[in-house]
């Protein structure tokens, strides 16, 4: 089958969640059918960024949109009554390459990845699935929460606008997935039962147990200009890391990941490290004890849980992060808790106590063998698709 990949970004290098979703999904499904990518990008892409997708598809296009068209895109979307997020990635010019690209390969079936992108494909005949990843709505709503009464009314409208999109395009595609049942429940559309939980998986070759000496004790990772990555590292560094500091002052805070934002900077200190881009994310596993995503604002899966675990390391979270786990909680595969005194005695708990701190790690690393699989998951894409 030939099958056309739409994404508002480039999936390589995998910094970002939909990214990472559409490298291994794209690297898995070129085993049995043949891919095309349709890729967005505001700068250049490397060639050794390019080469690490050439070996899954049969062409590669990108469709380039530069600042001063988002800004009038941004700005059309506006007075459209369209989300923001679908002016920021939308141009006539695009869609029209976009369609020659679809009259000359012809495909099979489009894969869009965030409604985001639906706008180019939502009205073609071919057959074709769109992944909503996440819902993005209630993201925004727990956005607007905790927004400052600046932010609030922009954060209002884009909820409302998102939310109605996203029931507005569910009839538009053949087949809908989402990575997750907690989200799937939370689209705002009647049939939302339809929509197919295809999850995410680990590279378990990258992110697998070394054995190797500690020498930070906490690790907190992810795309570090997020906004909830941001309030979270804030809030690990703020409110949790201090108290924790009482019974152990000599520990070390690791806040690691891509592009941090100027207030995770601001953290850093003897005790914290802030890291900003690093080449192996599970190198700096490898070195730390714990993890922990004290995670308040977001939706969706969060890969960074995964790659932890499969790594060995017990990890702490919120039960707004641990919720899509689904029964890991139960199977002792990770702790949730809400509270910041929740936080410290449970992260107390795993450096006093080397049982207990082996029998999480070892469930987590289990629980994700057994749940979390690319191929397996990708497996469930296919059956989507092949419908």
């Amino acid at each position: 089958m030939k099958i056309l990949v739409v994404l508002p970004r480039f999936p390589y290098p995998l910094e970002k969640g939909d990214k990472l979703r559409a490298y291994h999904q794209i690297r898995c499904l070129a085993e049995s059918h043949d891919i095309y990518l349709a890729a967005m990008h505001d700068g250049p892409v490397s060639d050794s960024d390019m080469q690490q997708l050439t070996p899954y598809c049969r062409q590669i296009f990108l469709l380039e949109q530069g600042a001063v068209r988002r800004c009038y895109n941004v700005a059309r979307a506006f007075f459209r009554g369209l989300p923001l997020q679908c002016g920021y990635f939308y141009n006539k010019h695009n869609h029209r390459r976009l369609q020659q690209i679809i009259e000359e390969i012809k495909p099979d079936h489009i894969y869009c990845q965030l409604f985001r992108m639906a706008e180019y494909v939502k009205e073609n005949p071919i057959p074709k699935t769109l992944d909503y990843q996440d819902v993005f709505s209630k993201g925004l709503l727990r956005r607007y929460e905790k927004a400052s009464p600046i932010a609030k009314p922009f954060f209002k409208m884009e909820y409302r606008r998102v939310s109605k999109y996203e029931a507005e395009i569910f009839d538009c595609f053949d087949g809908r997935t989402i990575i997750t049942a907690v989200d799937r429940d939370l689209i705002p559309h009647e049939n939302k039962d339809e929509i197919a939980i295809v999850p995410n998986g680990v590279d378990f070759e990258q992110f697998q147990y070394r054995g190797e000496e500690k020498t930070y004790d906490l690790i907190f990772s992810g795309n570090m200009n997020y906004a909830p990555n941001v309030d979270a590292a804030e809030y690990l560094a703020n409110e949790i890391f201090p108290e924790l500091r009482k019974q152990f002052p000599d520990l070390r805070l690791v806040l690691c990941g891509a592009t941090p934002h100027a207030r995770v900077r601001a953290l850093q200190s003897d005790n914290v490290i802030v890291t900003g881009w690093v080449d192996s994310m599970a190198e700096w596993y490898a070195k730390s004890r714990i993890f922990i995503a004290p995670m308040r604002m977001g939706t969706g899966l969060q890969n960074k849980l995964l790659e932890a675990m499969s790594m060995k390391l017990p990890c702490v979270t919120s039960p707004l992060a641990g919720r899509p786990l689904e029964a890991a909680e139960e199977q002792q595969a990770v702790i949730t808790c809400s509270t910041t005194s929740g936080y410290v005695e449970a992260l107390s708990q795993l450096l006093l106590d080397t049982e207990f701190y082996d029998k999480l790690a070892a469930n987590g690393n289990r629980y994700v063998h057994e749940h979390y699989d690319w191929k397996a998951a990708t497996q469930r894409l296919e059956e989507v698709i092949s419908l």
